[in-house]
């Protein structure tokens, strides 16, 4: 799995006009993506990196002070531009394999205690953000 966590005072994500998930910070804006050969071991070791990860401000992590996360899935991150032009997607899962662990990844999260806000698997998500920092982290398991 490979995920992008990014500091945020707020994020939100909006599809067709609604928003759809929502969190006010410090927090944490978190792009999911999920490879063929992920499992729900990872998944679970990716949230609790996620909920402990230690970039908010003074060193502390969504756990230390009960910062929300937004998790939006993003197969894209598995795209591979290295030849031409023109990515292409053969490292991403397909969505029968991965919507089920970024929803475990998710699971994990408020089982650790999180308030966790999603955007919506598949989708055309509008993602907004005020990245705090800047700071951004890429994150593998």
């Amino acid at each position: 799995m490979r995920a992008v966590a990014q500091r945020v005072s707020e994020a939100k994500v909006v599809v067709d006009g609604k928003t759809v998930g929502a969190v006010t910070g410090p927090g944490l804006c978190v792009l999911v993506g999920v490879t063929h050969d992920d499992t729900e071991e990872k998944a679970a070791a990716l949230a609790r990196k996620l909920w402990t990860l230690r970039i908010l401000p003074d060193e502390q992590s969504c756990s230390d002070i009960g910062g929300p996360l937004l998790v939006i899935s993003q197969f894209t991150l598995y795209g591979d531009a290295r030849k031409g032009r023109r990515p292409t997607w053969n490292a991403a899962a397909p969505g029968r394999v991965a919507e089920p662990l970024v929803d475990e990844v998710v699971a994990q999260l408020r089982k650790l205690g999180a308030t966790v806000e999603t955007g919506v698997f598949g989708a055309d998500m509008k993602v907004s953000l005020t990245n705090d920092g800047p700071f951004t982290v890429v994150l593998e398991v």
